[in-house]
């Protein structure tokens, strides 16, 4: 029976389905033949007659046609479930009152038949629903229980590597399912590890054992790596990083065996083998950031059939906002970007089914005659200009490309989108920009200024009396629509040049890890997260007019990170100890750099929105004559290659919101 059932799952499908058709048929005829048998009945017409072989292909031909009718070839064997027995089920009890009422017909109309009674139909039903389901019962028992690992072991088949479950007990009975279902089997589950507190210890699901429960997962798992030399997977399910405070550790515990850590992300490929979809564990999943639930209907609605228009997109922010515009249904995305290299690397990453909506073009966003044309030509709805040089210390020497970056890039961007009508332009901010002190700082500052002030224009908008002109100066030709905002956050893993990429190439070559003050924090949040929000902002700004509308919006970090606690944890999860397989160095506060990040100003309020983990800032603007004056003067600077004035030019920028010509806004809201 095992070799029957074993060669006909190797088959193809059209063929599979063939012979198990073929094989319900043929038991339909033998039910007939045992229940004459087992109810002792003798028919008064030879079964090999003329009449015989026409009676059995009626009834073969009659339960064909309910088969199918009742589903019995819809689904595959190795998923066969209570919904496919009870087709079973009602396949065979119609035929048997199919055939009951035709002896009926039969018998009143032509000629009694002797032998045939009820006792002969209930006999029948409950063989032919028997023998029709045993195949199936027998192949799913192979298929979900250790005969059938025992049997492909036997077989000389290499063994599957075995695999500990930590997750909700309710994730557990679906992944020990699946992995025994999984053609060819790659691994089973050994042992699970539940989340619950309350979860049943020494109990079973499907046979496999609860191991632990909280709150002894690590001891467990400590003793389980001691005592197991086989063990090759630990597994985590959805969202467990949420749930236990322990997660770093156990994956430190697993990575220091040599044990490979993944986590259950969901299903795929259901009819073909149930196959588990299982995501390497990231930094940023070890550093336990509370989750967002992302509103996906609220930022699906403000980018769906928009065109958009991403400056610096094949940078890792532009990158991810590329990505996720496409997948929330833009009309069509437009990439703007001086790498050649960074656009061939983002055409990679992008599905097929929509590299017809995205467009790139290699161009320097402070070329203000390429931007003017390719914003005339694509005519966006909203302006995300990513596009920026933020590396502290290179930028310390590179000053000069850190301004034209920065700041004129900034400036020629917004006066494009200003004269070309587009409804929103966003800058991605940093928290480098709070009471700046590296050349990054003060020229990010310097963008959110002039974001703010074109801001606080559009809500002071000029009256025809005036001919559009604020306080006698140009208001940049802007169109009475567009809306500037900045999005104000901190790091974010997996950007590139941020610390989790800079740690895993030096633990990859054997350290030592370079930290600059043991004492050093940051915030961070993983790059889809702060897009969603970054997303979320241009949607919330949307629809705010007045006093309620706010020119910088600010992202809630959470609490900033040591850095030496990412550093040791990446070593740990390295399958490594800190100090001894890797060392740390201290190399001392490089030129610009903090100890510690802050996300607001101390003149700067923060009001709470109705939406999580979002702020809008109440700042003090530099009024746009001041910001003029203050970008000649820059320039002039430059012009000169002096730092030193360059420098004190943005730092006036920086302290002018003391002057009169500052523009204060009104103050409202709640504060957080």
């Amino acid at each position: 029976m095992t070799f029957y059932v074993e060669a006909v799952s190797g088959l193809r499908p059209k063929m599979r389905r063939a012979i198990i058709m073929i094989q319900d048929l043929i038991m339909v005829l033998v039910a007939v033949a045992l229940s004459l048998i087992l109810s002792q009945s003798r028919l008064s017409f030879d079964a090999l007659s003329y009449g015989g072989l026409t009676c059995w292909t009626v009834i073969v031909l009659v339960a064909h046609l309910l088969f199918r009718y009742c589903g019995l070839y819809n689904t595959v064997w190795r998923f066969a479930s209570t919904p496919d027995f009870f087709n079973i089920l009602k396949g065979c009890g119609i035929l048997t009152v199919v055939l009951y009422l035709t002896s009926l017909a039969f018998r009143f109309s032509f000629q009694p038949v002797a032998g045939l009674n009820e006792r002969q139909f209930i006999v029948f039903f409950l063989v032919s629903f028997t023998i029709i389901s045993a195949p199936r019962l027998y192949y799913r028992f192979l298929r979900d229980g250790a005969s059938w690992r025992i049997l492909r072991r036997a077989a000389g088949d290499a063994p599957v590597r075995q695999a500990l479950f930590i997750g909700r007990l309710s994730e557990a009975d679906v992944i020990v399912r699946f992995t025994r279902t999984a053609m060819p089997a790659e691994y089973a589950i050994a042992g699970i590890m539940a989340t619950e507190s309350d979860a049943p210890l020494g109990t079973q699901i499907q046979g496999v054992p609860v191991v632990a429960v909280r709150p002894r997962l690590v001891d467990v798992l400590e003793e389980y790596v001691r005592g197991t030399k086989n063990l090759d997977f630990v597994i985590f399910g959805k969202g467990v990083e949420r749930e236990i405070e322990d997660y770093a550790e156990l994956v430190r515990v697993a990575r220091h065996s040599g044990i490979t850590v993944v986590q259950f992300s969901g299903l795929s490929e259901l009819g073909q083998g149930g196959k588990l979809v299982l995501d390497a564990v990231e930094m940023e999943t070890i550093m336990r950031r509370s989750a967002v639930a992302t509103d996906l209907e609220r930022i699906g609605a403000f980018v769906e059939g928009k065109r958009v228009l991403v400056t610096g997109g094949a940078g890792s922010i532009g990158r991810v906002l590329v990505k996720r515009s496409l997948e929330l249904g833009a009309k069509a995305v437009l990439v703007a970007d001086n790498s050649e290299f960074g656009i061939f690397q983002l055409d990679q990453l992008v599905e097929d089914s929509e590299r017809d909506r995205l467009t790139s073009r290699i161009v320097d966003v402070t070329d203000r005659r390429q931007m003017m044309r390719l914003v005339r030509e694509f005519e966006p709805a909203i302006i995300f200009h990513a596009a920026a040089l933020k590396h502290v210390p290179i930028l310390e020497e590179n000053w000069e490309a850190a301004i034209e970056t920065n700041v004129f890039g900034t400036l020629a961007c917004a006066e494009v989108a200003a004269k070309c009508g587009v409804p929103q332009f966003l800058l991605v901010s940093s928290d480098k920009a709070v009471d700046p002190t590296s050349v990054l700082g003060i020229t990010k500052r310097a963008a959110e200024q002039i974001v703010a002030s074109l801001h606080e224009m559009h809500a002071a908008r000029p009256s025809a009396s005036n001919g559009g002109r604020l306080n006698g100066h140009d208001a940049v030709g802007r169109h009475p629509g567009t809306k500037f905002i900045a999005v104000r956050f901190g790091n974010v893993f997996g950007s590139n040049g941020s610390v989790a990429t800079i740690f895993q190439a030096q633990i990859e070559a054997g350290g030592p890890l370079t930290i600059t003050d043991r004492r050093m924090t940051r915030y961070f949040m993983t790059l889809a997260e702060a897009v969603d929000l970054v997303i979320m902002s241009a949607a919330d700004a949307e629809r705010r007019q007045g006093t309620d509308d706010y020119a910088i919006y600010m992202l809630d970090m959470g609490k900033p990170v040591p850095i030496l606690e990412v550093a040791e944890t990446m070593i740990r999860m390295a399958g490594k100890s800190p100090y001894t397989d890797i060392q740390i160095r201290f190399t001392g506060v490089r030129p610009g750099e903090k100890l510690h990040e802050t996300l607001h100003g101390e003149n700067e309020e923060v009001v709470k929105l109705d939406i999580a983990k979002i702020f809008g800032l109440r700042t003090e603007v530099v009024g746009w004559p001041k910001i003029q004056a203050g970008l000649t003067a820059l320039q002039a600077a430059i012009r000169d290659q002096d730092k030193a004035a360059a420098l004190a030019v943005l730092t006036g920028l920086h302290e002018a919101l003391d002057t009169p010509d500052r523009i204060v806004p009104k103050a409202a809201g709640q504060i957080a």
